[in-house]
């Protein structure tokens, strides 16, 4: 009997469990394979006693619609960057790599598949470097992987981000009011580009693009007559101001090492306030709303063609890439080419074109 390990990593979106339903159903058709979970991505491998979980068909019938993953997740430690107690309470960060695949081979593993984001496909690139028969599946919410089409969970993050804009215009209307709707978005403004644009809001404020203050004051004025009017901004958790500052705060948890970025919404608010802004101001942060509930049909589809994949470049033994969607194909890339470029916005991208040409203000 073979075993296929899988595992998923960093933040959890719609649709990871549409991902494991698709591996484990592939490989019960090939009678000869086992699929195993681990609980918080790698940890529940590093962890005494080990925490894996059989998955075989009834373990995984209907979660294809469930948000979340039934292996739970995290972006904390990991096998290069494992945390360990000091005497004194502080932490230092120990590299268990190679212990771990050596527990994986003794484990009779002979796959691993890795379902995360970036920071995911650096370790999986790591590993198969040491050696290790991994194979990646895409996953970041923001959809910044240029090495694929899409990413699940995205269009899902863009329906919720757009409910919140359609919900948030009509008690600006009413209140003749500037509101500002803060959402995911660290190193790239697709969802808030693609909500802006659906949701019809007047300016939005990417990380790809600093915002001189002054410029979005010009686009709120323009839409007020008299103190009668309102304006709906849509900003990115990430966005950056023409001083190039984000805000964000440094972790206390033990072993998250990104910086934790939210308020952003709060501080434009203030800015707007010092530029002379006299209008009424209300701002919303969406948070992680857009990670949880229920996958649309799209993230869905999209998730299930992943996780079918994956296990099918298992089968085929050609370890070492991630699958990759370039429409209309399911295909797959190598690691290392999945994490050399990540997808940003530009200002040649389509959407931004027709944003602009709507006259959405990026106050640029």
């Amino acid at each position: 009997m073979n075993r296929v390990l899988v595992l998923t990593g960093g933040g959890d979106c719609p649709g990871l469990n549409a991902v494991i339903r698709a591996i484990v159903k592939r490989a019960a058709k090939e009678k000869n394979w086992e699929v195993v979970g681990s609980i918080e991505a790698f940890n529940g491998i590093l962890r005494e006693p080990t925490e894996i979980v059989v998955l075989d068909e009834k373990a995984v019938s209907g979660i294809h619609y469930q948000g979340g993953t039934i292996l739970q997740t995290t972006n904390k430690g990991g096998p290069f960057a494992w945390p360990v107690r000091q005497k004194d309470g502080t932490y230092i960060a120990v590299d268990r790599s190679d212990e771990m695949i050596r527990k994986i081979q003794y484990m009779g593993i002979d796959a691993v598949i890795n379902i995360g984001g970036d920071g995911s496909q650096r370790i999986s690139q790591q590993l198969f470097e040491q050696g290790l028969n991994i194979i990646g599946v895409p996953k970041t919410i923001d959809n910044d992987l240029s090495a694929t089409d899409a990413t699940f969970g995205f269009q899902t993050a863009i329906q919720i981000a757009t409910e919140a804009v359609d919900k948030l215009v009509t008690t600006a209307a009413s209140h003749n009011r500037v509101q500002i709707l803060e959402v995911m978005g660290r190193n790239a403004g697709w969802i808030a580009l693609n909500a802006a644009v659906a949701g019809g809001a007047e300016l939005c404020l990417i990380p790809e693009f600093p915002y001189d203050i002054n410029k979005v004051m010009e686009k709120i004025e323009s839409r007020f007559v008299r103190g009668r009017g309102f304006i709906n901004i849509v900003i990115a958790e990430g966005a950056i101001n023409s001083n190039g500052e984000t805000v964000g705060t440094r972790s206390q948890e033990v072993g998250y090492e990104n910086i934790r970025l939210g308020g952003v919404g709060f501080r434009l608010e203030e800015e707007l306030k010092a530029a002379g802004c006299e209008y009424s101001i209300r701002t919303t942060v969406l948070g992680h709303l857009q990670r949880g509930g229920v996958p649309i049909a799209y993230d869905r589809v999209l998730a299930t063609q992943y996780g079918v994949k994956a296990m099918e470049l298992v089968l085929a033994k050609e370890y070492g890439r991630m699958v990759s969607y370039r429409h209309p194909y399911i295909t797959s890339v190598t690691l290392k080419e999945a994490i050399q470029q990540p997808n940003l916005v530009d200002a040649d991208t389509a959407l931004m074109k027709t944003a602009r040409g709507i006259g959405i203000s990026f106050g640029d």
